[in-house]
């Protein structure tokens, strides 16, 4: 594409220069790293760097034109712009020709379930025979391809390369977790969602947000962004949180209700949780079927009403859902079991936020024959008031709780750990720095019927330690103990 063809749509820019006018473009970047010949490269002002300061860099590797927000003494042409990120996104759309407009893609929002939600449609759609793609916090997935993805939800740009790879590689459906910071910084704009799901609003990113009210809007921008007219868009909102009524006034896409307590759209009803699973039956506009799920717990259920709601909506039949739905068992990190013969039960999870670590809690608490230990802690450089209420939680449900190390990054763990435990009494927990030694004590006291829970890090293989990512996965550090205990 020309770049004089690209930039038609920017509005007040400075026009090319004649001599500019054949500049051909072949590829975006906002990595200089990335660039080759023929690029247009965007400088990005990030929170620890400054994509202006590499502009040279990215000229010298082939770049051929710049957007940018000042100008730059460079001998190829710099396009000044009011906001780099902005006309970022509207010409990543432009340059990939609209790639969200021929997919159905499904944005899924909120604290807790995305990751969940994303992953049980992923796994209808596919057994109705559509090829899937699916972008979120474990990476991005194209058909059968993984890719690793730094973000929950990247940058404009990266998306539309990888949905125009997803079109090009013939997927009918894309899976999206959708952030609140992705929202609020604009990195969704240029997508066309289809279907928009928000599954729950509980206190999380008060750090990065300030306000609950901050959070919930930039949440629901999501809805607001489904459009102001009726073509085929539909939001999926969790009735029994309270967050829902504000939410379905954001938007003029037709709704469709889901939860358990109140009078809904989509219902489970006469829910039944055993270690073995879950039971429930399935009311979707007033047509009901029996569902046994080999996932536990009522978050689980709650996941798959919305999985649910978002499968009909698309125009599958409930045998289709149910079917897929009774042979789910389970996604990586989350409620995960290790298992090396012993006679106690070791779970993983994700929970890492006050609702999250009490929903789990309390499924375990469910089917608990003995007593119920838990390995958490909290995350450096985040959100400091979610760490009193994640300790109160954690020695309130559980027998014995063994506080620990959990992504420091550049916080002194012994100083979040402070904070987990400052209204707490010295003989209600354990205090074991090294996440390591923490996990190895848990199992060692464990006794048959035990459940231990290993929270915060689910699906991780690291742990954030000052500035390094170094090798670290629950999973694996539980399983070489359970080896150990059962030889």
């Amino acid at each position: 594409m020309k770049l004089i063809e690209l930039l038609q749509d920017l509005r007040g820019i400075t026009p090319v220069k004649k001599e500019e006018e054949l500049i051909q473009i072949e590829h975006l970047e906002m990595d200089s790293r990335l660039v080759e010949n023929n690029t247009l490269f965007f400088c990005i002002n990030g929170y620890t760097v400054d994509g202006h300061d590499f502009a040279k860099m990215a000229q010298e590797k082939g770049a051929v034109a710049i957007i940018a927000e000042r100008p730059l003494p460079l001998s190829i042409p710099v396009i000044v712009v009011p906001d780099t990120k902005r006309a970022m996104a509207k010409l990543a759309n432009r340059f990939y020709d609209e790639p969200t407009k021929k997919l159905q893609l499904i944005g899924v929002t909120g604290t807790n379930g995305k990751t969940s939600v994303t992953h049980i449609l992923d796994q209808i759609f596919r057994d109705a025979n559509q090829k899937t793609g699916l972008i979120g916090t474990m990476y991005t997935k194209i058909g059968d391809e993984v890719i690793e993805t730094k973000n929950t939800t990247p940058e404009s740009l990266v998306l539309q390369q990888r949905f125009h790879s997803m079109h090009e590689h013939g997927v009918e459906t894309a899976l999206m977790e959708v952030s609140s910071h992705a929202l609020h910084l604009g990195r969704v704009r240029g997508c066309d969602f289809n279907t928009a799901i928000f599954t729950n609003l509980t206190p999380d990113h008060i750090d990065y947000h300030e306000t609950m009210d901050h959070y919930l809007y930039a949440k629901s921008l999501l809805f607001s962004q489904l459009g102001n007219t009726y073509e085929g868009k539909c939001a999926i909102i969790n009735a029994d949180d309270p967050a829902s009524d504000r939410l379905i006034h954001m938007t003029t896409a037709d709704i469709i209700t889901y939860g358990m307590k109140k009078k809904v759209d989509v219902q489970a009803k006469d829910v039944k949780v055993t270690a073995a699973g879950t039971s429930f039956k399935l009311v979707v506009f007033g047509e009901s079927i029996h569902v046994q799920l080999k996932l536990i717990g009522l978050f689980n259920v709650y996941n798959t009403l919305a999985a649910a709601a978002a499968a009909y909506n698309s125009g599958l039949t409930l045998k289709q859902i149910k079917g897929s739905l009774e042979q789910l068992t389970g996604i990586a990190g989350r409620f995960e079991p290790v298992d090396a013969g012993q006679d106690f039960t070791v779970i993983v999870d994700y929970a890492h936020t006050p609702d999250s670590l009490e929903n789990v809690l309390q499924t375990v608490q469910e089917f608990a024959e003995n007593q119920v230990r838990v390995v958490v802690g909290c995350g450096g450089d985040r959100d400091a008031s979610k760490r009193p209420v994640m300790g109160r939680i954690a020695v309130q449900y559980a027998d014995e709780t063994i506080f620990t190390s959990d992504n420091p990054r550049t916080e002194e763990p012994s100083a979040i750990l402070a904070d987990m435990t400052a209204a707490l009494d010295q003989d209600q927990y354990q205090m074991i720095e090294d996440r390591k030694l923490a996990i190895e004590y848990a199992i060692k006291q464990a006794q048959p019927g035990d459940i231990i829970l290993i929270a915060g890090k689910g699906h991780e293989t690291y742990q954030e330690i000052g500035r390094e990512r170094i090798h670290f996965d629950d999973r694996e550090v539980a399983q070489a103990v359970l080896k150990e205990r059962v030889q």
